[in-house]
């Protein structure tokens, strides 16, 4: 019984290995999803007025390949707020449907060093201290 336990438990773990999401990192620059996906023309930074036409923002990888990231429980202000900046994601990150849980938010810096600029546990203290429900949570 045990020796057909095993490969049984091996071959769930292989078939579902695709579908969890793995705590890391991601790094890009933040880019509007009609620019990367339409080729449309993409806001130069927060007074371009073509930034209000976007209504969803997402974290370019790789520009060459066209490879983005959704961050879906950041607030599309957070991220617009950061256009055409070099950010860096941590969280769950979900290959399979090119999305980010995020946990903390990080711009690189003038420095070149990676500054806080938003964090999961921030935010639901400050809803917490407002007597709120996290939206989501």
């Amino acid at each position: 019984m045990r020796k057909a336990f095993v490969p049984m438990f091996v071959g769930m773990v292989l078939l579902l290995a695709p579908v969890l999401a793995i705590g890391a990192s991601i790094t890009g620059s933040v880019q509007g999803f009609n620019c990367v996906t339409q080729g449309k023309l993409c806001p130069l930074g927060m007074e371009d007025p073509v930034i209000a036409a976007e209504n969803v923002f997402v974290v370019l990888v790789d520009a060459a390949k066209g490879d983005y990231y959704f961050v879906s429980n950041l607030d599309r202000g957070i991220l617009a707020r950061h256009i055409n900046t070099q950010v860096k994601v941590d969280g769950k990150v979900d290959s399979k449907w090119k999305s980010v849980v995020a946990t903390d938010l990080y711009v690189m810096g003038a420095d070149k060093k990676w500054n806080k600029v938003w964090s999961l546990s921030k935010e639901d203290e400050i809803y917490r201290d407002l007597g709120l429900t996290s939206p989501g949570r």
